[in-house]
C-alpha cells in the first residue's frame, strides 16, 4: 500500500509540475505576441505620421524629402497653403460645355498646425527614431524612377531592426517583411501593415 500511496503522490507531482509548464509557456506565448503587437503599433503610428509629412512635403516642393534634415525643417519651419478650388461652367450656344477652374490660395497655415496639431508635445527631432529603441533610426529613401516613360517620385521609410523576429526582408509577401510604408519600385505610399 505504502507504494501504491508513493506511486500516486509522484505521479501527482508530475502531473501539476508538467501542468504548470505548459501553462508558463502558453502564457508566456500570448505574453510575447501582445508585447511584439504593442510595439509594432507604436511603430505604424510613427510611420503614419512620417507619411503624412512626406506626402505634405511632395505637394509644397513637387518631390519627396531625401533626407532627415529636410523633412524636419519642413516640419518645424514649413507651410501649407490652404486653397480653394471652384468652377464655373457655361453652356455655349451650340450646346456644348465650357468649363473654367479657378483656384485661389486663401492663405498658409505651418505644418505643426496642420498635420501634428492632434499631438500634444510633438517634438519633430524623435520622429526620426524607431519606438522602442533609443539610437535606431527609421532608414529613408526618396528618389525618382522611369514608369511608363515618365519619371515619378518614390518613397520608402521602414524600420531596420522589427520587434517581430519573423519579419525579414527575405520573405516573399510584403506584409511578412519589416514594417514600411512606400515602395522603391511602385508608385504608392501604402504601409505593409494595410
Amino acid at each position: 500500500m505504502n507504494k501504491l500511496k508513493l506511486y500516486t503522490y509522484g505521479t501527482l507531482v508530475v502531473a501539476i509540475g508538467l501542468g504548470f509548464f505548459l501553462v508558463n509557456s502558453i502564457k508566456h506565448s500570448i505574453d510575447e505576441e501582445a508585447r511584439i503587437n504593442s510595439a509594432e503599433a507604436k511603430v505604424i503610428n510613427k510611420l503614419k505620421l512620417i507619411r503624412e509629412a512626406q506626402i505634405a512635403f511632395q505637394s509644397v516642393n513637387g518631390e519627396y524629402a531625401s533626407q532627415w534634415d529636410s523633412l524636419l525643417n519642413f516640419i518645424e519651419r514649413g507651410e501649407i497653403f490652404i486653397i480653394q478650388r471652384r468652377e464655373e461652367t457655361v453652356l455655349l450656344d451650340y450646346g456644348a460645355e465650357e468649363t473654367t477652374l479657378y483656384l485661389d490660395t486663401l492663405g498658409s497655415v505651418t505644418v505643426l498646425d496642420s498635420i501634428f496639431s492632434p499631438y500634444p508635445n510633438f517634438d519633430a527631432q524623435n520622429l526620426v527614431y524607431v519606438p522602442g529603441y533609443e539610437n535606431v533610426k527609421f532608414e529613408f529613401w526618396a528618389s525618382t524612377i522611369e514608369k511608363g516613360g515618365v519619371q515619378v517620385d518614390v518613397v520608402e521609410v521602414r524600420n531596420p531592426k522589427p520587434f517581430d523576429p519573423d519579419r525579414n526582408e527575405s520573405n516573399e509577401a510584403n506584409i511578412n517583411k519589416p514594417l514600411r510604408f512606400g515602395s522603391r519600385t511602385s508608385i504608392t505610399t501604402a504601409g505593409n501593415w494595410e
